[in-house]
């Protein structure tokens, strides 16, 4: 092997890395929507957990992408341990798919059909196939499956690269010698852990032990305790990526580890005692890229076997390992954004729209406390509304830089349109709290100056603030539900409250005239009006943006102005809420 072969294979290595890295990216963005429906039906019971996780990472090809997302996961809040312990279990037998893809390169036969089933036969089609999608359309998900046939034929042609690379190194002694060393299962069980603590795939480190099985001076017994060694090496990344992360998230990459560790100590132990015993002669045998793979696969399937039925265990010693504070007893009122979740924006949207909803539902529940404050004013309340403004506050800031970040990935038409969509809701719903603060102001002001509405306003007021809390559910429930039919609704009753803001403002400066009130109370009279009416036009926004988002449009204005022109049904439902919010005719 000259210095030729050695960067032909450096060469074929970083194709081989570099093809595995853009499919496995290209399928967890072309699969956003499909892990995000899996995740959303994941309950508590192992073989549900198991399942998702030998899904997710089958799908994506990466147990270590799936682990750092379960991580993600935990931080979050949206996963318990429990929950992430069967899942990662089920991870480590999904990657094993990987392997046996890369087994197809040992594939040889002088049969027509036998040879179509060799990567050198069917992946220059995949390549150009690809290259035809990724340049020719102008669709995300075509572009997406071009990309994944592209890496998929890079990998491939990195792994055939490779293999021939290193042919040369059948008739080098020194070669021969090494892998002999790695018989010794320790050393064996350092060399995989190494290798793939580097490179931070196991799925990369098992392709790289098939292509050096191409030379023939590996043998099985070399190779088992290799993939052993590999699993455990692969843990890194997720440790590295529970850095800084809450302690169940830190519990979830122990877990990962523990369960390796667990596996290989015990199963290495049988197999060196079985082997001394019995002296397998298939341990002296060449392996093939073959061989390797139903080696990954039976270990990684007994560690489940041993370890599924002992989820509890791993739990409590990852418990034992991080330890919860005694004087630890405060939580965290937000829901944090885990920006590893970004890795997959499908999830990390979703993350962002229950955030959203949380923020949503606080803002609306801050203004109609405020309206409560009007005719029945409490301290206590008073306090909760600034504090819950002031998490809505914090809510804007946090998901505005999240979802600004997220930007700056790969997002599918839809995701974009969902951040498009939360951008703007974050604003009015900041805007809506903020308008509490003020009516709580107003109420203050009418304690704190001993005054008081006349009866006939004292009714127009609780027409108007039925109005506005009528408004804010439709609202909350159209959002939360993204249901743009139920948008519909806000814009009718909009229109009325703008109304009734002009038609009281009238009555109150008749009263005015005729000195039934003050001037103190026809200002606050004024605070009040403007305050309600800003809250029904935030509403109008939301609604209108969630009717056009539907359509892929952000044009509100427009949708607006077509709405209130020739529409039977907005006539029909705005002259039904004329009706119940109608202004008695006395002042």
């Amino acid at each position: 092997m000259d210095l030729f072969d050695v960067l032909t294979l450096i060469g074929g290595l970083c194709l081989f890395l570099f093809g595995m890295n853009i499919m496995g990216d290209s399928l967890e963005k072309s699969a956003g929507n499909s892990l995000k429906k899996i995740l959303g039906k994941l309950t508590s019971g192992k073989m549900a957990g198991f399942l998702t996780g030998m899904g997710v990472t089958a799908v994506i090809q990466s147990s270590s992408a799936t682990t750092v997302m379960v991580v993600g996961f935990v931080n979050s809040g949206i996963m318990t341990l429990r929950q992430a312990i069967n899942v990662i279990l089920g991870s480590n037998v999904g990657t094993t798919i990987t392997a046996w893809i890369l087994s197809l390169t040992g594939i040889e036969s002088s049969n027509l059909i036998v040879q179509l089933f060799k990567p050198t036969s069917f992946t220059p089609i995949l390549a150009l196939i690809g290259t035809v999608m990724l340049m020719m359309s102008k669709k995300n998900r075509h572009k997406d499956i071009g990309m994944i046939l592209l890496g998929f034929a890079t990998l491939m042609f990195g792994m055939d690269t490779m293999s021939s690379a290193v042919s040369g190194l059948r008739d080098v002694p020194e070669f021969q010698q090494l892998f002999i060393m790695f018989r010794n299962p320790i050393l064996g069980v350092l060399a995989g852990a190494i290798l793939t603590g580097i490179i931070q795939s196991s799925s990369a480190s098992v392709g790289i032990l098939q292509a050096l099985s191409s030379t023939g001076a590996v043998t099985i017994g070399a190779s088992i305790p290799i993939i052993m060694g590999q699993n455990i090496g692969t843990c890194v990344t997720a440790l590295i990526s529970s850095v800084g992360t809450n302690r169940n998230a830190r519990r979830a990459s122990i877990v990962h580890l523990l369960f390796n560790l667990i596996g290989t100590t015990v199963i290495l132990a049988l197999y060196c005692i079985a082997n001394l015993i019995f002296s397998f002669e298939i341990v002296n045998q060449e392996a093939s890229e073959v061989s390797i793979a139903i080696c990954h696969t039976a270990f990684n399937l007994i560690c489940t076997a041993m370890l599924l039925p002992a989820s509890g265990l791993l739990e409590k010693l990852s418990y034992m390992i991080i330890k919860e504070p005694k004087d630890d007893n405060k939580k965290d009122k937000f829901m944090k954004l885990d920006e590893r979740l970004m890795t997959t924006p499908a999830i990390a949207i979703e993350r962002c729209r229950v955030v959203t909803n949380q923020m949503a539902a606080l803002s609306v529940n801050t203004l109609k406390s405020s309206i409560a404050m009007l005719t029945e004013y409490s301290a206590e309340v008073a306090e909760q509304i600034h504090t819950d403004e002031t998490a809505v506050d914090h809510y804007e800031d946090i998901l505005g830089s999240y979802l600004v970040k997220l930007n700056t990935y790969p997002l599918s038409d839809a995701d974009n349109n969902e951040s498009s969509k939360l951008l703007l809701a974050i604003g009015d719903f900041e805007r809506i709290s903020d308008h509490a603060v003020n009516i709580l102001r107003s109420a203050e002001e009418l304690r704190d100056k001993g005054l008081s509405f006349t009866p006939a306003a004292n009714k127009e007021l609780s027409l108007i603030t039925g109005a506005v809390s009528e408004i804010l559910s439709l609202t909350l429930k159209a959002f939360e539900d993204n249901d743009p039919l139920a948008a519909t609704e806000v814009e009718p009753l909009e229109q009325v409250v703008d109304n009734l803001k002009s038609q009281l403002r009238a009555n109150h400066i008749v009263r005015l005239q005729r000195g039934d009130c003050s001037i103190e109370c026809g200002f606050v009279w004024s605070d009040l009006l403007t305050n309600l009416e800003r809250v029904s036009d935030h509403c109008s926004n939301l609604a209108a943006c969630l009717i056009e988002m539907s359509h892929d449009s952000m044009d509100t204005h427009k949708y607006l102005t077509g709405l209130k022109s020739d529409n039977e049904n907005f006539k029909e439902r705005y002259n039904y809420y004329l009706d119940k919010y109608a202004v008695p005719t006395t002042v």
